[in-house]
């Protein structure tokens, strides 16, 4: 990585909390191997204060990107002036550029990079029963992409009631009978997904009890830091295979390539 020096473009990952996030220490390797002068730095922008913090960022005049992690992903598509057709449908994003018009475009990689990392470790969610712990912006876009990539059921559950329904207004049409809100992950599912910020204190209770699904239904978490969440250690100990967050964020890279229009 060349030094910072004034020339440096500036990118911000946006979190409430931000110290578990991973994308610094793989995005900052890829500006590198492209030869571009940048750094993504971590932001702390506290929930009550996220207008005041982006604004604040937008008005720096070398600032080109800004990527987004919990809980902002749904408030954040406020301060884009366009969104791709994903983000859109969604109502979420959690990648923003600035146009060379100044202006600031979001989409959402979440459950692309989700679904890619499925795949690169040799998980092909098509056919199977999935349950999904989260309707927030992380679980919305991964609902959709397993959706998109054939899953047979989608059951999804959130003690946020509103959250829940959205979710279910706005993919309900889109794969009609395939998605439905329960309680908890259903005994039958194959693959089950933590979507939800449980897990980032150790002191949370878990998302769902692995131990109520078959022996060799695949458990999922989108948290990265811890990288053995409490959920991911308990499935493990119950002999249930796991798959951890970082092949999420891993699989987004060469997309966060091509949206920032970086050099291959």
């Amino acid at each position: 990585m060349p030094p910072i020096s004034g020339r440096t473009r500036l990118f911000a990952v946006l979190g409430d909390p931000v110290t578990q996030v991973r994308a610094p220490g793989l995005v900052n390797p890829l500006f590198a191997a492209s030869g571009v002068d940048a750094v993504l730095v971590p932001v702390h922008a506290p929930a009550g204060r996220l207008d005041e913090v982006v604004r604040g960022l937008k008005a720096t005049a070398n600032l080109d990107g800004l990527l987004v992690t919990v809980p902002h992903k749904l408030a954040m598509c406020a301060h884009a002036d366009e969104l791709s057709p994903t983000a859109a449908l969604l109502g979420s994003t959690n990648a923003l550029r600035r146009e060379p018009d100044g202006r600031w475009y979001g989409d959402n990689f979440d459950g692309a990079g989700f679904v890619r990392g499925l795949a690169a470790q040799g998980h092909d969610p098509a056919g199977r029963r999935v349950a999904l712990a989260g309707a927030g912006g992380a679980g919305l876009a991964i609902a959709a992409a397993l959706l998109a990539a054939g899953v047979a059921r989608l059951t999804v559950s959130d003690p946020d009631r509103g959250r829940l329904e959205a979710l279910l207004a706005r993919l309900g049409t889109e794969r009609p009978g395939r998605v439905a809100a329960a309680p908890g992950p259903p005994p039958d599912s194959g693959l089950a997904v933590n979507a939800s910020p449980l897990g980032l204190d150790p002191a949370d209770p878990l998302p769902f009890d692995p131990a109520l699904l078959p022996p060799d239904a695949l458990v999922a978490d989108i948290i990265m830091t811890p990288a053995e969440t409490p959920l991911l250690r308990t499935a493990a100990a119950l002999g249930r295979p796991t798959h951890p967050g970082i092949h999420m964020l891993t699989e987004q890279l060469p997309l966060y390539r091509e949206f920032f229009r970086l050099p291959g």
